[in-house]
């Protein structure tokens, strides 16, 4: 009974932690979005990863509170995009504004600080 348990227990912690993940950054949208004076946000996932999901939790609620600015994951294995971005790790999140990188973390999942980057690149 005590694995069972321990299994049910793992498979609820693992199916928490997976939420559905996709690519949605495309780079005309995305050079589109910086040509129209938006603020970006592009942030990268890999599957199974539970800081990754977190961030994106995050960020989806961001989307709902802060006006004028475009949103863009994908998966770090998608070496052009890894390539165009200079990124090697999963949770990585980038801010664009005028044409620039204004912000880069590695791992941030905190609503505070994620929220406090955002609010600075408005």
């Amino acid at each position: 009974m005590k694995k069972f348990l321990i299994l049910i227990f793992c498979i609820f912690t693992f199916s928490a932690n997976t939420m559905e993940k996709k690519t949605t950054f495309d780079k005309e949208l995305f050079n589109k979005a910086l040509s129209d004076g938006k603020v970006v946000v592009v942030s990268s996932w890999i599957k199974y990863c539970s800081s990754c999901a977190s961030q994106m939790k995050v960020l989806d609620k961001a989307k709902n509170q802060f006006d004028n600015i475009e949103y863009f994951t994908f998966n770090v294995t998608n070496k052009e995009i890894a390539k165009l971005f200079n990124v090697q790790y999963q949770t990585t999140l980038l801010i664009f504004k005028d044409d620039k990188e204004i912000y880069r973390s590695i791992g941030e999942t905190t609503k505070d600080l994620i929220y406090k980057a955002i609010q600075s690149s408005i």
